[in-house]
């Protein structure tokens, strides 16, 4: 160090490893959870399902028709759109859930302790608040409005899943909501988010490692 250098404060050195922290775990574009710390998040979210037996809901989100606005009204305009989408979405749940931007125009969210009465509701309102957004995107062009499409599943409570399986489930239902029309939120029913064939295996092998 040169003599009249004066050492870094602890303040200044924890800022710089706050900001590290954040690129490593924020999105640049939209500052939610990146597609790293949500894979990390899903997997503490199984694991607590499996020792709490609480309900919680994966919601997978797909902005409609995305690559039209980026094709009609240019790539700027397309990153308006995303960033609404997230703020929207942000604003409409609660503070304890995770809300992860997983791919270009693909978001997800992980909501703990939400009981399988209200998880329509819950999708249904996200859906609504993104169909009312009115982006502007500047240079004349009148303000730009989208809709997205949700596919839900809960982990099955009590049971040792994956992180894979649910991701599965939820996408399968997020394909469902594209088929049907997209603007709207397919969910699991309670039927079908009985434990799956996967699941049961896991749990069995859990049980076997135990006993030995």
């Amino acid at each position: 160090m040169l003599p009249d250098a004066e050492p870094y404060s602890e303040a200044w050195l924890q800022g710089i490893l706050d900001a590290l922290c954040d690129l490593s775990s924020k999105d640049a574009l939209t500052g939610l959870v990146n597609r790293r710390s949500f894979e990390m998040a899903l997997a503490r979210e199984v694991d607590r399902v499996a020792r709490s037996g609480e309900p919680a809901l994966l919601l997978v989100l797909d902005i409609d028709h995305f690559k039209a606005v980026n094709d009609t009204h240019g790539h700027a305009a397309g990153d308006q759109v995303i960033r609404a989408v997230a703020q929207s979405i942000g604003q409409t749940v609660r503070p304890m859930d995770t809300v992860a931007r997983i791919g270009g125009e693909e978001f997800a969210i992980i909501l703990p302790n939400c009981p399988t009465s209200v998880g329509v509701t819950v999708a249904e309102r996200i859906r609504q608040r993104v169909q009312e957004l009115a982006v502007s995107v500047g240079n004349g062009q009148p303000p730009l409005t989208c809709t997205i499409s949700i596919g839900g599943a809960f982990a099955p409570q009590w049971v040792r899943s994956s992180t894979l399986i649910w991701t599965e489930r939820a996408d399968r239902q997020l394909y469902r909501a594209k088929a049907e029309g997209r603007n709207r939120a397919c969910l699991e029913s309670h039927v079908d988010s009985l434990v799956s064939a996967e699941e049961k295996g896991l749990l069995f092998a859990v049980t076997q490692q135990d006993s030995e």
